[in-house]
């Protein structure tokens, strides 16, 4: 894994919460099918670049929610 297949992986999940309100971690690696360690990469990423938020799943407390940051 390189610096620059992580901003590839983060571009996929930025384009998946485009299209939803919010997505689990469980929902994201599913749909783009990443391992563990390439979704938290992506994640990381877009976090680092204050591009998403990061709340406690009410449905799994073992798991968290994922959204875009509304453009103000």
């Amino acid at each position: 894994m390189n610096i620059e297949q992580i901003g590839v992986d983060a571009g996929k999940v930025w384009q998946l919460l485009d299209k939803a309100d919010a997505m689990s971690v469980k929902e994201i690696k599913k749909n783009c099918k990443f391992t563990d360690k390439t979704a938290y990469a992506a994640i990381g990423w877009l976090a680092r670049e204050g591009k998403i938020n990061i709340l406690p799943s009410d449905e799994d407390p073992k798991d968290i929610m994922i959204s875009l940051v509304q453009d103000k």
